[in-house]
């Protein structure tokens, strides 16, 4: 390449950087929409399974947090992460129906050893609004900031356990058609920033999204929210 030839060359990969950086964001928008998609789709699965979540505890959960498809290698390489969605009850008293989700990330801990090499999903029932606040405030690691357990399983168990009216966090796992509690401790779950602002265009935080509800829920979520309205359309007080 000749020295004339050189500006030329430079000009025109500055012209091409916004354009890569453009495909790039719509990329990641389509990804983060496929990942809202696969959360209702996961969610709708597990509570249609003979024995999946007690009514009664889903009935008495102030927000879910569904995270599809996670695999071992995600925590196993670089510290990476499972990706999915968190959706609260409207209304002060977390006592309407479901608003708009925050997207949110789940790291390591110990996880990776317990799912094995399978895909898995995970359903996390957020019990009261301290553990709702703080894991839409920032990053909650489970079993020191917030407590956590594995959920009893069984469509008409009864949640009148002393695990389940201690923790703030009820969890579960389904890996190789295998549906059961599951204990997440000494992971962290925070919101997703740069995922949000994909889904919402525009820099907003998980709380004014989930709590403030001055959102309107995404066309992508929309599988996620009215399995939740259908499922569990009022809340009942612990």
């Amino acid at each position: 390449m000749n020295r004339k030839s050189l500006p030329r060359a430079v000009g025109a990969l500055f012209l091409l950087i916004p354009l890569l950086a453009t495909n790039g964001w719509a990329d990641d928008k389509e990804k983060s929409e496929d990942r809202l998609r696969k959360a209702g789709t996961v969610l709708t699965e597990i509570l249609n399974l003979p024995d999946d979540i007690p009514q009664d505890l889903l009935d008495k959960a102030d927000c879910v947090v569904v995270f599809p498809s996670v695999l071992k290698a995600a925590f196993v390489v670089g510290g990476s992460y499972g990706r999915g969605a968190m959706t609260c009850r409207r209304g002060e008293n977390f006592n309407g129906s479901w608003g708009a989700p925050s997207m949110m990330a789940l790291e390591g801990g110990s996880v990776g050893f317990q799912i094995g090499g399978q895909a898995t999903d995970f359903v996390l029932l957020v019990m009261n609004d301290r553990g709702a606040n703080g894991i839409l405030s920032s990053k909650v690691k489970l079993g020191a900031d917030a407590s956590v357990a594995a959920g009893p399983v069984g469509r008409n168990a009864t949640a009148e356990t002393d695990v389940s009216m201690r923790a703030e966090i009820l969890s579960y796992s389904r890996a190789r058609g295998l549906f059961a509690g599951i204990s997440l401790e000494g992971s962290t779950i925070r919101p997703d920033n740069d995922a949000n602002e994909r889904i919402y265009g525009e820099k907003i935080s998980a709380k004014d999204i989930v709590i403030a509800h001055e959102t309107h829920v995404p066309p992508a979520a929309e599988g996620l929210i009215s399995t939740l309205n259908a499922k569990t359309p009022k809340h009942r007080s612990p």
